[in-house]
């Protein structure tokens, strides 16, 4: 969740400094971009993509669309923000909007000096909607941008993308928001020692504590514990000893070009 916060920023820049983090995403139509885009220029080697967002969860810390209301009309709720769930945003908006958010998205990054290294989903907005999906594959292909997908998931897809020159993906592991700040390492420690051969991206939220975060959002323990995991020695000694490969998005990018 880059840009969602200046604490998103700092977690997500110290498990790339300190920790064993390879890859970051941005959501451009946040407020704390600009910070990270500072960031990137002195770093210009960061592997950083767009967490392309069409939704604003929160209650009181909201965000609209980067193309603006006349032009996606379909995605502002009544606050002229991004509806709050992907639910509201499929009864609204059009897969034309989405469409449309999209490249807003990866314009204002590329107006900013920010390659894409690669696209994913904030929410899964872009993944759970099969016409949304089929919207997001094909900016991806048409930029020649990767995008985050798997073939575990959708194996005809998977081979369309990879017929169209971007990598894929074997796996992608998320489902860790229910684990405590205390129990995160022991567990990604777990997961990581019982991986599958391929290529598995597993999505964390590292995020530096402070006063703000508890506003935003009561979550804080998932976000605080995905950072503590990044940086703790014993992970990081767990992906040396399993033989572990870490890679990131721009390398894979690379590695498929010169498959053929």
């Amino acid at each position: 969740d880059i840009g969602m916060s200046h604490a998103s920023n700092r977690g997500a820049i110290e498990a790339l400094e300190d920790g064993i983090a390879t890859s970051v995403s941005i959501m451009m139509p946040c407020p704390w971009v600009p910070e990270f885009a500072e960031y990137l220029k002195k770093h210009p080697d960061t592997c950083a993509g767009l967490h392309l967002t069409m939704t604003s969860e929160w209650d009181y810390y909201r965000w609209g669309p980067v193309a603006g209301k006349p032009a996606v009309p379909g995605l502002v709720d009544p606050m002229g923000c991004l509806w709050d769930g992907n639910g509201l945003v499929y009864d609204h908006a059009t897969p034309d909007e989405a469409e449309a958010e999209i490249r807003a998205q990866i314009d204002r990054s590329l107006t900013m000096g920010i390659q894409p290294t690669h696209l994913d989903s904030h929410m899964g907005t872009l993944f759970y909607n099969p016409e949304y999906f089929e919207r997001y594959m094909k900016v991806g292909i048409e930029k020649q941008i990767p995008i985050l997908m798997a073939k575990e998931f959708d194996a005809e897809a998977a081979e369309k993308v990879w017929k169209a020159g971007l990598p894929v993906l074997d796996y992608i592991f998320a489902d860790t928001y229910d684990w405590k700040t205390t129990e995160k390492s022991p567990l990604y420690i777990d997961y990581l020692k019982n991986l599958k051969p391929g290529i598995t991206e597993i999505i964390m939220h590292c995020t530096k504590p402070n006063d703000v975060i508890p506003i935003i959002t009561g979550n804080r323990d998932h976000l605080y514990g995905d950072l503590y995991a990044m940086v703790d020695p014993e992970v990081k000694k767990v992906v040396e000893e399993e033989g572990i490969i870490l890679t990131n998005w721009r390398e894979i990018a690379e590695r498929r070009k010169n498959a053929e």
